[in-house]
């Protein structure tokens, strides 16, 4: 189980987008995730005719490390640490550090 999963609200805690919130669009194996509108790069992409796909700069969102991104609490409008708790029920859930509150509904 991951601390952060796809549809997570997460802000950036470092680099040149530190402060920023977004959307977690994907989670990749190798412990980066990719945000939405956050770590944008140009990229230089030539045009593919088989795909229909113009040539040009494109403007896209690049990964960034899990360790570098923190879960949103709405509670305290910050991001926060999350730990796993289980349930008296057996279910594993995320928690939230600073107050308890479970993550998943």
């Amino acid at each position: 189980m991951h601390r952060i999963r796809k549809g997570d609200q997460v802000v950036v805690t470092t680099g040149r987008d530190k402060g920023r919130q977004g959307t977690v669009i994907r989670v990749l194996a190798d412990d980066h995730v990719v945000v939405e509108n956050v770590n944008m790069v140009k990229k230089h992409q030539k045009p593919n005719p088989q795909r229909n796909a113009p040539g040009g700069i494109v403007q896209k969102e690049a990964p960034i490390h899990v360790s570098n991104v923190m879960l949103f609490n709405p509670a305290t409008k910050k991001g926060d640490r999350v730990g796993f708790k289980k349930l008296d029920d057996g279910r594993k859930v995320r928690v939230f550090k600073s107050n308890g509150e479970v993550v998943d509904a």
